[in-house]
């Protein structure tokens, strides 16, 4: 068996390359196809856990993990070789083929190509050799000429898996004519026979008024506009850029509960709160400042991979004091990983894995947390215990989630009094309002949200029919078939 590869490459970030990727997966699969999914490098604090090469535990970039979902495979390793997670402007913490790589993370940026490239091709040959097909995720745009000469993730994997490859632009933000002939005059001809066709994505309105746009612009590139596909608003996948995804949300319907997000600049998994979104009647608001804490009935601090620098950045604003009266006044604050250690007492990190330095935390729960090399990545299915107050609701709850943090927190003595709700990965103060949670995934369980807002999400299996659904009825008949040969 060796897949055909289907690429989506985009003009920009931000083009909708993830979720006509995840489309795509869904759309062979239900064809009765064999498909996983492939992104040879992704740059993204929103990450998942999932089976290594080798026993144990590993993470990948959250987009092909639910790519691998629709594609009703098992999410592994191999499907995100390279995943590098920004720590600060100029630096990352990269991972290969699951695990933190250290002396990776030391080289150049433009030096890492051919340490790297062994592995991303391996990995991709690998899943070739047991799928129909492969769904490749290129990222950024594969016409980043000061990027071409170390390139592992957009021109260098399409050539090695032969891949057909979509262009996608995003038509809302103007300008796509531009950008789909600028991307497509910059690419080498042999790379130009690639491109199958161009896809105008998230576009409102009319269609036909887009004439004679996609005949001139096949005209003087020879290659054919295959798909409008609309704008799909709350299509139910998490945005790939966390930082892209902070926006307020909301459905329109009258809010019943204001829950604030602070969105300090290193925050991560970020996709965990996406069935937060599709709750009728929940405003979502992402707090940059103590105004945006005004009226909330819910404070949470998500996780970061910067814990120390964010926390600086949580006080420089203000946002400590604001969170402290939100306490005192008895609303309820929900610290996730991070924001869990952010919750304590102090945060020590000694040896410099996010950023070295000590500081006292908001002393909201009695604990400390001390950061080590070694790395805590793994899934967990958890219960958990008695809780008091505003989470009582939670009490005897079966939750399945995953741990991703070098930080290890305990009690500290002498500090504020905890109840230990879940042995090692959850607290809650002696008021009830206040809970901590080491474990990420409590909003992606029905049963949580059954208990917290009297109903669930919308399944994943449902968000990905859907989208499938709406990207094949963009294309006309046979062209999808048409990309893998059929």
């Amino acid at each position: 068996m060796t897949a055909r590869c289907v690429m989506v490459l985009g003009t920009s970030s931000g083009a909708g390359k993830s979720w006509i990727a995840t489309a795509l997966c869904r759309h062979w699969a239900n064809q009765g196809l064999k498909v996983a999914p492939f992104k040879a490098q992704n740059m993204s604090n929103n990450a998942r856990v999932v089976a290594g090469v080798e026993e144990g535990w590993g993470e990948i970039g959250a987009a092909q993990y639910f790519q691998a979902l629709a594609a009703r495979a098992v999410p592994g390793v191999r499907m995100n070789p390279l995943l590098l997670k920004p720590e600060a402007d100029t630096r990352s913490q990269v991972v290969l083929l699951g695990q933190v790589d250290a002396a990776l993370g030391a080289l150049p940026w433009r030096a890492r190509s051919a340490r790297v490239w062994p592995q991303v091709a391996q990995a991709l040959d690998a899943l070739r050799a047991e799928h129909d097909v492969v769904v490749i995720e290129g990222a950024g745009s594969p016409a980043e000429i000061n990027l071409m000469a170390s390139d592992v993730v957009n021109l260098r994997v399409a050539r090695h898996a032969g891949a057909r490859c979509l262009l996608v632009t995003d038509i809302d933000r103007g300008g796509a004519f531009a950008h789909l002939y600028g991307t497509w005059a910059l690419l080498a001809p042999e790379d130009r026979a690639r491109l199958a066709g161009f896809v105008l994505n998230k576009f409102r309105g009319d269609a036909a008024l887009l004439a004679p746009a996609p005949q001139r612009l096949e005209e003087l590139t020879g290659v054919p506009t295959l798909a409008v596909v609309p704008m799909c608003f709350g299509h139910g996948l998490p945005e790939e850029d966390g930082r892209s995804g902070a926006r307020d949300r909301g459905d329109g319907a009258p809010a019943h509960t204001r829950i604030a997000i602070v969105a300090y600049p290193r925050i991560s998994n970020l996709d965990e709160f996406q069935p937060l979104e599709q709750v009728p009647g929940l405003r979502l608001v992402w707090a940059r400042q103590p105004a945006d804490l005004e009226g909330a009935d819910w404070i949470v601090l998500p996780g970061s991979k910067a814990t120390l620098s964010d926390l600086c950045w949580l006080r420089a604003q203000g946002l400590d004091g604001a969170v402290a009266r939100h306490a005192a006044r008895g609303g309820r604050v929900l610290g996730i990983c991070g924001g869990l250690q952010m919750l304590g007492q102090v945060i020590d990190d000694p040896l410099g894995v996010e950023t070295r330095g000590r500081a006292p935390g908001l002393g909201l729960l009695g604990l400390t947390t001390t950061f080590a090399q070694d790395k805590t990545v793994r899934p967990a299915a958890v219960r958990f215990g008695a809780l008091a107050g505003a989470w009582r609701a939670l009490s005897g709850l079966h939750c399945a989630g995953y741990e991703i943090h070098a930080g290890h927190t305990t009690t500290a003595a002498g500090g504020a009094p905890v109840h230990e709700v879940i042995a090692g990965l959850a607290w809650q103060n002696a008021a009830g309002n206040v809970l901590g949670l080491a474990l990420h995934g409590l909003f992606e369980q029905d049963a949580a949200m059954q208990a917290l807002f009297g109903r669930g999400a919308p399944s994943l299996d449902a968000t990905f029919e859907s989208l499938a659904a709406t990207l094949a009825s963009s294309f006309e008949p046979g062209v999808l078939d048409g990309l893998i040969g059929r």
